[in-house]
């Protein structure tokens, strides 16, 4: 850069001078700045595509969990209730059932014979809140049965490959049998007294 020259003497020619160095030097600076923002616009697009696919990739990597512990649940489900005194015929996995007036649903695991039907819910990481939805959809499962005078009585279960233990004493309080992943095995615990009749 050029010595700034006496404002009191400054000819129209170097005023002009003065001002192109400082427009270039502007321009250097906002072209500068204009591709540090398009390397960051870049940069975020990469990032924002890595987190898509890395969600999708734990989506289905959650999706084969949960059908891993519904197999490994299904498996022996109606050999352990044998035991427990209750010897089903059918076993029906991903039963849907419903109308428009009472709604829709999905159980995992419909188990059924001539006086009962048990229905279980089968979660990766079961919850609190995943019983709550299971007692209302045995709610809803017993409006649509009634509609079809099936008078069968309802038991209800949950099953997960992570169960807390305030989780599985509250699954029990409510009546429900809760199959849970115990060492290599798979065992069912029987809520205290009888089971829940929906």
């Amino acid at each position: 850069m050029s010595s700034a020259p006496n404002p009191a003497t400054i000819t129209y020619e170097q005023l002009m001078a003065l001002f192109l160095e400082d427009r270039e030097k502007s321009e250097r600076e906002w072209e500068k700045s204009r591709r540090e923002w398009q390397e960051i616009r870049e940069q975020q697009k990469e990032t924002d595509r890595i987190v898509k696919e890395t969600s999708q990739q734990i989506a289905k990597l959650g999706d084969r969990l949960g059908e891993l512990v519904q197999a490994m649940v299904e498996g022996g489900i109606k050999r352990m209730f044998k035991d427990l005194g209750y010897e089903f015929d059918v076993l029906n996995p991903e039963y849907e059932f419903g109308n428009k007036k009472i709604g829709f649903g999905e159980v995992d695991i419909l188990l059924e014979n001539g006086d009962f039907a048990l229905l279980v819910e089968v979660k990766t990481n079961l919850t609190v809140k995943d019983v709550k939805e299971h007692q209302e959809r045995l709610k809803k499962f017993r409006l649509w049965m009634d509609t079809r005078n099936d008078s069968r009585k309802f038991i209800a279960a949950v099953g997960g490959g992570v169960i807390r233990k305030n989780v599985r004493d509250f699954a029990l309080k409510q009546g429900m049998f809760v199959v849970q992943q115990s060492g290599e095995n798979v065992e069912i615990l029987v809520p205290e007294g009888k089971p829940m009749i929906w």
